[in-house]
């Protein structure tokens, strides 16, 4: 088994940033610029749990994925993820850093999370049990779990400190942090984002449920681009088409599976995480493994 990088230290660099999963690092002489590596840590209900070997690398690459394939619809903050072309301060790290870390334009980060929803699942279901009201939107009162929706949503959140959990706010909420004409433009954006990428997972045989999207401002006319992972198994429910059957959860290729076994534990969701076993460990690594093999491959 390959061993897993829980955490990255490298001298030379300065942390910026440690996030649930992503150790960001500025780089001496190149102000305008971060390193982004994706370790292996895991977070379920915004609690980091433990380390799926390999999985930094199926986000990498999903993100470099899905960067290329929807760089028409807005532009994003990948310099390149070629670890030879990256600054002289890395390379003493090159070999852990391949495969797992971008260069990419540092920006300033939206103050939300961009969340697109194209079926009823999740967090956004129990709150449907209680009003059909949600986010806003009202719904018909016959929905099922699962089910598709009449139209795809955008619903921000609020960022979440590590430990601390994201917070729903209705469009009116964002309007009031970033203004009506910046919050019509993300939602355009993300849906369309999500749009593309929920067709082209569904001739791979992957229903994309919902996900979450990263928008930062580049450079002195704050430039509005993609930041972030994009559509990875972190960020997405991934379900698989050919097994989709509503009324019910649905199996998954993303961490659904964890978050499942986790919610089957006398735990309250607060740190410190439980100690999750090596089968659900290896069960989830290769659910990872066949999104990336089965979107980016076929």
């Amino acid at each position: 088994m390959s061993e897993s990088v829980l955490e990255t230290n490298y001298e030379g660099l300065e942390l910026v940033h440690r996030g649930k999963v992503r150790d960001m690092y500025a780089i001496p002489g190149h102000d305008d610029k971060l390193l982004m590596v994706a370790t292996d840590r895991i977070s379920a209900f915004d609690v980091v749990i433990d380390a799926i070997p390999g999985k930094g690398k199926v986000l990498t690459q999903l993100s470099l994925f899905w960067f290329d394939l929807l760089g028409d619809v807005v532009d994003n903050h990948l310099i390149t993820a070629d670890v030879s072309e990256y600054p002289e301060a890395c390379q003493p790290y090159a070999a852990e850093l391949d495969g797992r870390s971008m260069l990419v334009h540092k920006t300033q980060p939206l103050s939300v999370e961009c969340i697109v929803r194209g079926y009823i699942s999740g967090s956004f279901w129990k709150a449907y049990q209680k009003n059909t009201t949600v986010c806003g939107f009202a719904f018909p009162d016959d929905l099922q779990e699962s089910d598709k929706l009449p139209e795809v949503i955008f619903t921000p959140s609020t960022k979440a400190d590590l430990g601390d959990h994201d917070e729903n706010i209705s469009v009116n909420t964002m309007e009031e942090l970033l203004g009506k004409e910046m919050t019509r433009k993300i939602s355009d954006i993300s849906i369309e984002l999500y749009s593309r990428a929920a067709d082209f997972a569904r001739s791979k045989g992957i229903i994309i449920a919902d996900t979450k999207f990263e928008l930062g401002l580049l450079g002195e006319e704050k430039k509005l681009i993609l930041i972030d992972e994009v559509l990875t198994p972190d960020s997405s429910r991934f379900w698989p088409l050919d097994q989709y059957k509503p009324g019910k959860g649905q199996p998954s290729f993303d961490k659904q599976f964890l978050r499942d076994y986790l919610s089957s534990l006398d735990w309250d969701k607060n740190p410190p995480a439980p100690k999750v076993p090596q089968d659900i460990i290896d069960k989830t690594k290769a659910r990872y493994e066949e999104a990336l093999e089965k979107i980016t491959k076929g």
